[in-house]
């Protein structure tokens, strides 16, 4: 829905007024157009997992293919003979915006395919953010009905606007939980990663990785001054030497930058990404070999189930609306892997 609007506002915003609403639906249209890649089997949950968001997201295919669709669109179609310009700034905006958004999640978005860069994962918002959402969701919602009126050129404005200083909040939110944590590991060697909690860019998740751990907290912005209190666990690096040819275990440390965790579970290696989701509840967990006295043998990846309750949510609203001093533990996470 987020991608739909932005793409819905974004194409319209750059049209003259009477051809708001054919740009809208396009530009909704345009704005999902990268994520059919979903349909594509690339052959097991690994595979499908680190190929999503890749040559559909790339800046290098999107940019192309945007003028060669306005292209396409102005040698049949007067309305886009009438104002070539404003047609290819919509068009480009609409595709062009969705793996930049995409690049702001942890996921990740190949955006310079097909270099081998890992993911851009700049996680600076959840997947979900209503307050990004809302506003763009509105103007298009008037786009649709009363796409020449005045007030809904003020209303696109004004989405556009807010969604963006949204946006640019998230980054200020980021630099302080990364400043915080860089303070508390002075002088040690680290790498951070940090993302907002669900729905919120108030509650911020830090991952730091040392040697051979890994570090996991909270800091919520509105009480800056706070202490993050970490939490450590092993990461598996013993486990990942052992496993260190096997392609699922290559290719998720490739995609995850190294921020992955292994470890041993009715004799099979199983691979989390600790980017998404919390200590104890991972988003996505991967089976990828058998383990015995010989070492790991891969085996035909499996991503392992993951249920979510209330208990994650009550959580966040805990963390933000009481400092702790010790950080309050999500659902599933004391009982631990």
């Amino acid at each position: 829905m987020t991608q739909i609007a932005l793409g819905a506002t974004l194409a319209a915003a750059c049209v003259p007024k009477q051809s708001r609403r054919k740009a809208a639906l396009l530009g909704a249209a345009l704005g999902t157009l990268p994520d059919l890649d979903v349909v594509l089997d690339y052959g097991d949950p690994v595979a499908d997992f680190t190929y999503h968001r890749g040559f559909s997201h790339s800046l290098f295919v999107l940019l192309p293919f945007s003028v060669f669709l306005w292209a396409l669109l102005w040698r049949f179609t007067d309305v886009v003979k009438q104002a070539p310009k404003q047609w290819l700034a919509g068009i480009s905006l609409a595709l062009v915006t969705h793996p930049i958004l995409d690049a702001h999640t942890a996921y990740g978005t190949q955006l310079f395919w097909p270099l081998t860069r890992p993911p851009e994962s700049w996680s600076t918002l959840f997947i979900i953010d209503p307050l990004y959402t809302l506003p763009l969701l509105i103007a298009m919602v008037a786009l649709l009905i009363r796409p020449r009126a005045q007030t809904t050129q003020k209303l696109v404005r004004f989405g556009l606007i807010a969604s963006t200083v949204y946006l640019s909040w998230s980054w200020v939110g980021k630099i302080m939980v990364e400043q915080q944590a860089a303070q508390q590991f002075a002088g040690q060697s680290i790498r951070t990663f940090s993302t907002p909690t669900p729905f919120n860019t108030l509650l911020w998740r830090i991952v730091v990785r040392t040697e051979g751990d890994y570090y996991e907290g909270f800091y919520s912005v509105l009480s800056p001054q706070q202490t993050i209190q970490f939490n450590r666990f092993d990461r598996g690096d013993a486990l990942l030497e052992q496993a260190q040819q096997v392609w699922a275990v290559q290719r998720l440390d490739w995609f995850t930058r190294g921020f992955i965790k292994a470890y041993n579970a009715q004799d099979r290696l199983l691979i989390a990404d600790l980017r998404m989701g919390f200590e104890g509840a991972y988003a996505f967990t991967h089976a990828v070999a058998a383990m015995d006295a010989s070492g790991a043998k891969a085996i035909p990846s499996e991503r392992m189930p993951r249920g979510y309750n209330a208990g994650d949510l009550q959580f966040v609203w805990d963390n933000l609306t009481e400092v702790k001093t010790q950080r309050v533990v999500p659902s599933e996470a004391l009982a631990g892997d």
